[in-house]
């Protein structure tokens, strides 16, 4: 195969329209906003990527229209003219040149992996391995923020069979108010139903211990980065302290972060991200450490729309075992798509696209609907 080059890079900052507001601990989204990435090659082949995060800066360091600019400013200057062909060796280049911007490594990665999925005739899947699943279990959250409604919105879900387990945000009110909420959601909901709660780091460690106490007495099934993210020996003691399984999340950020909490005992759950990890193949590096260390895995998700979601799903579709499914819901939050043929989710699962790269077109009128002006 000759050497394939890299003509341009384009980023487009994206806001497309949610069924409702989600209410997470420090911020209420209204609509999502999304950079989509669209790598050009030499040979004609398009890649495309998506970088994803949750209410501006309020969730990480890396915003929308800073990621747009780090894209236009500094990678798609680096990245003209270089092979497209060594996926490794181009991101080995920008974790030389670009300190941190995980979220837009990992969009430029599944850009580079999609372009050469399409190349070779394979999914993004059989270049990291191969699949061991054409489908991946996809709960449900529940972050309206009324009782009423959450148990409203369970009930129907569950009926319809699309989604046969739920996730509660919490953290912005007084946590007994907040367990009280998640209680009666899940004595609704049944004994039989998964109910996992994500507190997104809203608790200090003293409260956390009475909180998931009293969710561990509610039958929760799975309580979500408690305490804040750089607390690994508080996430450690509450993970010893309790019988209910906790996930660090924000906490288990990148490969390094992998290793400390593995290392310390801090979760027996870690959930996999593709934008904090920097990309799908540090994802693998990820799982392997939980395998080893014996900690179980969670799909997790920015709320990425088709794009991105799809891209997980690849990713995840080559681990062993992911005891406790995905949450990669993200594009069933949206009134609207960008792509040309959107995602099948019934009977609690998403269908994976088959086809070549991520398997997935853009609709580029769609994009430019909905493209920031």
């Amino acid at each position: 195969m000759e050497d394939i080059k890299i003509e341009r890079i384009e980023a487009v900052i994206v806001d497309l329209p949610t069924i409702r507001p989600h209410h997470l601990s420090m911020a209420v989204m209204r609509n999502q906003t999304m950079v989509i990435v669209q790598l050009f090659c030499s040979d004609g082949i398009e890649g495309i990527g998506e970088a994803t995060t949750i209410g501006g800066l309020s969730y990480g360091e890396e915003s929308p229209e800073g990621m747009k600019l780090t894209i236009d400013t500094y990678i798609a200057p680096l990245l003209q003219g270089k092979s497209a062909l060594s996926i490794n060796a181009i991101m080995a280049l920008l974790d030389y040149h670009i300190k941190g911007n995980n979220f837009v490594k990992s969009a430029i990665e599944t850009a580079l992996l999609d372009a050469q999925g399409k190349r070779l005739g394979v999914s993004v899947a059989t270049l990291l391995g191969g699949a061991v699943t054409k489908t991946l279990p996809v709960l449900w959250t529940l972050a309206s923020g009324d009782t009423e409604k959450d148990i409203q919105e369970a009930q129907t879900l569950l009926q319809s069979g699309r989604h046969k387990a739920f996730k509660l945000k919490i953290g912005r009110n007084d946590w007994k108010t907040d367990v009280a909420h998640v209680a009666a959601i899940k004595k609704a909901v049944g004994p039989d139903v998964m109910v996992t709660v994500d507190v997104n780091q809203a608790w200090a460690e003293s409260i956390a211990k009475q909180g998931i106490a009293r969710l561990q007495e509610a039958g929760i099934d799975l309580i979500e980065q408690p305490i804040l993210k750089t607390n690994f020996d508080g996430l450690a003691r509450l993970t010893q302290y309790f019988t209910v399984p906790i996930m660090a999340d924000e906490a288990a950020g990148t490969v390094s972060d992998a290793f400390k909490l593995a290392k310390l005992a801090a979760g027996s759950v870690f959930a996999l991200k593709i934008a904090k990890a920097g990309g799908l193949i540090n994802i693998q590096k990820q799982a392997a450490i939980a395998q080893a260390a014996g900690i179980s895995l969670y799909g997790g998700t920015m709320l990425e729309g088709t794009v991105g979601s799809v891209a997980s799903a690849h990713v995840f579709s080559t681990l062993p075992k992911l005891d406790w499914g995905t949450e990669l819901f993200g594009p069933l939050l949206l009134t609207d798509d960008i792509v040309k043929t959107r995602l099948n989710y019934s009977n609690g699962v998403m269908e994976i696209p088959q086809g070549p790269g991520l398997g997935i077109e853009l609709d580029m009128q769609q994009v430019e609907k909905y493209k920031r002006k």
